[in-house]
């Protein structure tokens, strides 16, 4: 099992916060880790890999690759962190908590949700909700 947690930035990150992040839902949705690589990067890496992999010219707040299937994930995600430190200031919230939604939808993403649909969308948006809820920095 390897969680592997990389900052491709000058920005301080609470590395072992975001892991138990990671970790908390895959253990509350019944999955465990085979390997999965978490990158927080800027802008001009995720517009890269937007366009490289989902010919979409622009960055996102996150991009997730799935390897395998059953309970134990093999994959990667990749996390904007302009997008994050945007998206707090658009959404008046704190730039920690942005990041752990971000984390957690990932997270999610990696164990099959989707947000295609406005259904899969909702039903994302309220496991983000279920999980900031569930997580505090205190108990992690």
């Amino acid at each position: 099992m390897t969680l592997q947690i990389y900052n491709t930035t000058k920005r301080e990150l609470p590395e072992q916060l975001l892991e138990k992040a990671v970790l908390l839902v895959l253990k509350n949705e019944g999955y465990t880790v085979e390997s999965i690589v978490g990158v927080y990067c800027g802008n001009k890496m995720m517009q890269r890999i937007n366009r490289e992999f989902l010919q979409h010219d622009y960055p996102t707040d996150t991009i997730t690759f799935r390897y395998n299937k059953g309970s134990d994930i093999d994959g990667e995600f990749y996390i904007s962190l302009d997008v994050v430190k945007e998206n707090a200031s658009r959404f008046s919230t704190d730039l920690q908590q942005e990041l752990l939604r971000v984390t957690f939808h990932s997270a999610l993403h990696l164990i099959g949700y989707d947000d295609h649909s406005p259904d899969d969308r909702k039903l994302i948006e309220e496991k983000e909700a279920f999980y900031l809820n569930l997580f505090s920095p205190e108990t992690a």
